[in-house]
């Protein structure tokens, strides 16, 4: 009975071995530091929010304008939290102008642009709205739209994509 009950175990194994492998993803906490390096944003603090399809960021004194025959707009952003300094200004091609409902189900026309994230070690291209949010406790909102196919969200913790794994001494 032992030696069958091996065997198969040993046909299993084999068999998997032949499947594709799934990659992996990679878990972060339910708010993580992130960088906007095309913004030169070094560091915001940023709510993982896997009910919001977009990701937003809060801007201000946003001005739209045209070079070249293409729509821009500028703004400022302040990166750190109930903090009026640093103030970074910005500038970005316009990729949308889209109605976005907000939490409380008011419709609000927003911006969109692209800009990269850097989470972790990983960066990617994401769409980012830029609206006002002085009110709310984060700056920037990642929404799930961004996360896609790249994290899994372990809502227990906190700022774990850039943890190093301890080393012991042996």
């Amino acid at each position: 009975m032992v030696i069958k009950r091996k065997k198969i175990a040993e046909k299993n194994a084999t068999a998997d071995s032949a499947l594709p492998k799934k990659r992996v993803k990679k878990v972060i906490g339910w708010r993580e530091w992130v960088r906007l390096p095309d913004l030169n944003v070094g560091r915001i603090k940023a709510k993982i929010d896997t009910g919001a399809r977009t990701s937003a960021l809060h801007a201000f004194k946003i001005t739209p304008f045209t070079k070249d025959g293409a729509a821009y707009v500028r703004f400022q952003v302040h990166p750190l939290q109930r903090l009026r300094k640093p103030e970074i200004t910005c500038v970005a091609l316009v990729i949308d102008h889209r109605g976005i409902t907000d939490s409380s189900g008011r419709v609000e026309q927003r911006y969109v642009i692209r800009t990269t994230l850097k989470l972790g070690k990983l960066r990617w291209p994401i769409e980012l709205t830029l609206t006002n949010r002085d009110q709310m406790g984060f700056r920037m909102l990642i929404g799930r739209q961004a996360l896609r196919r790249r994290y899994l969200v372990d809502t227990g913790r906190s700022f774990i994509a850039r943890k190093k794994k301890k080393i012991s001494a042996a």
